[in-house]
């Protein structure tokens, strides 16, 4: 009887100490035969950026809105407190900054952002696991591949038997060199990117099944660059060959012996000898990891004279006459050159400028035009003073890539102010004859409905809406009644053949004619 009450006392003890361990920071778990075991200790942090190095636009440390510690976890839905996944480990969300597209990071935002998340890093060791969030595309001065830097950094830290598992957009860029100082690398499968948060939970997801079950660092990993370069307009996996290309990827990764398979297309607006596509198999089975990436890099070599823009291209001149002509409304036109979601300084003036100089907008009666969208903190300034209602008169953009316009003098009628948006800081929309111009403090991409609605403006109403976008994203997709892409100029231009590239490799498609074909073989590390 004695015996009998010990060994149920002992239980109580442990039961509730398991219940303890389990309100308070869950470091540990019970086993299926109700063993409590350590759970693996995994760090959260990266920066993610999308710069052009053909853009004079500079990035600083405040554009990357780095947060730290548990407002980290917002980011990631997959890991709230409740989820399935946030209870299988001990995570610690270090750092992690992500910044609107843009130009080149400054060296002083890319050591103080880097040597504050590496403090973070040794604070709060040791781990057995970390998960490197990134966009893969991000320049910095002086530097071709600083997010393989990063990475060595983080290793020299917590050394080689550390697992790490890398999710990158399919835009960034992966050198043998990141392949090699990461564990597991996957990218997202759609672009747009629809598959965003999905593509950081199968990091994530691959990272934790590798550590609960013991295995470990996969057996075998395969790089093969191939030497394409194309810009996210003619690699939209809504149409073919992007559609075809990437469909093979789940089957590809289903296979026994493969963890991941992923394929990058690649960011074209900087020159690096790192920009070009990829792909990356990882698996512990040597001929699956090995046929499977070569297999995924001969099937886009051979897709390659096939990709085309994904929406029809025109001159601004002829975009601008097919909207004012079409029936169809509102009819979307896409300013592609300055699109500040790909790199652009997104303050060029030229598209806002031959729009004004129209005579179909110069009355109130012509065809109503929203234009998304011009930094002019002066204008914002004066739109301030004078109010809602008021009439101002101010200069407006070129204040940094002035290559091609001059500032543009809006006079109008301020119509909405609008206070407080994270990326924009102010925004103020002024009426010029028929043409809604936003203004915004700092500039800002314009992708939601409610973007627009709470600043007093209907897109679906408007005759014409002008986006400084390349293809659209999802919602504008789905309001636009036709769309046209206009090539315009600017930091992210669409004809690659007119880019100074320096350093990128070559032969490099479509730049350069092959009198050979390329050897796709791939690379194990």
């Amino acid at each position: 009887m004695k015996q009998k009450s010990t060994t149920l006392l002992k239980g109580m003890v442990n039961y509730f100490i398991f219940f303890l361990l389990l309100m308070s920071e869950t470091v540990f778990a019970q086993t299926n035969n109700g063993a409590i075991k350590k759970l693996p200790r995994i760090a959260i942090m990266g920066l993610a950026i999308e710069s052009s190095t053909f853009s004079p636009a500079l990035t600083h440390e405040e554009d990357f809105h780095a947060s730290q510690g548990n407002d980290i976890f917002s980011f990631y839905p997959f890991l709230q407190t409740d989820s399935v996944i946030r209870k299988q480990a001990t995570w610690i969300p270090l750092l992690y900054g992500h910044a609107l597209p843009g130009g080149v990071v400054t060296k002083e935002a890319y050591a103080s952002l880097v040597s504050k998340s590496i403090a973070l890093l040794k604070k709060n060791m040791p781990y057995d696991g970390i998960f490197f969030d990134i966009h893969g595309a991000m320049s910095v001065q002086g530097m071709d591949d600083p997010e393989a830097d990063y990475l060595k950094k983080i290793r020299a830290v917590v050394g080689s038997k550390v697992l790490i598992s890398t999710s990158m957009d399919l835009h960034g860029n992966v050198s043998l060199d990141l392949a090699r100082n990461t564990d597991f690398i996957t990218c997202y499968r759609m672009a747009p990117h629809e598959d965003e948060i999905e593509t950081k939970r199968r990091a994530v997801s691959n990272l934790v099944t590798r550590l609960a079950n013991g295995k470990g660092k996969p057996a075998y990993k395969a790089w093969v660059g191939v030497p394409i370069l194309l810009p996210g307009e003619k690699t939209s996996t809504r149409i073919e060959p992007g559609k075809s290309l990437y469909a093979q990827l789940p089957a590809a990764t289903n296979q026994e012996g493969i963890i991941d398979a992923a394929i990058w297309i690649g960011y074209a607006w900087a020159d690096a000898p790192r920009n070009h596509a990829a792909v990356v198999v990882t698996g512990d089975d040597k001929q699956k990891v090995t046929a499977t990436a070569e297999a995924l890099a001969k099937s886009f070599w051979g897709y390659r004279n096939d990709f085309v823009f994904v929406a029809p291209t025109a001159s601004l001149e002829e975009s601008l006459n097919l909207a004012i002509a079409s029936k169809k409304q509102p009819y979307l036109i896409s300013d592609m050159g300055d699109n500040p979601t790909a790199g652009g300084a997104g303050d060029v003036t030229w598209t806002l400028q031959k729009i004004l100089e129209r005579k179909e907008f110069k009355t109130a009666e012509g065809p109503s035009l929203i234009y998304a969208s011009i930094p002019g903190p002066l204008l914002v300034k004066e739109a301030i003073k004078v109010g809602v209602g008021g009439k101002l008169s101010a200069l407006v953009g070129a204040a940094i890539d002035h290559r091609y316009a001059p500032p543009v003098r809006l006079t109008g009628i301020v119509e909405s102010i609008y206070y407080g948006d994270i990326n924009a800081g102010v925004e103020v929309v002024v009426k010029v004859g028929s043409v809604h111009v936003i203004v915004t403090q700092k500039r800002k991409p314009y992708h939601l409905e409610s973007d627009f609605t709470r600043l007093g403006l209907s897109p679906r109403k408007s005759a014409i809406v002008v986006v400084k976008i390349g293809y659209l994203v999802p919602e504008l997709y789905d309001l636009r009644a036709d769309w046209i892409m206009a090539t315009t100029p600017g930091g992210v231009d669409q004809d690659l053949i007119r880019l100074p590239y320096k350093k990128i490799q070559r032969p490099m498609f479509p730049l350069d004619n092959f009198t050979n074909e390329p050897i796709l073989k791939a690379v194990l590390y």
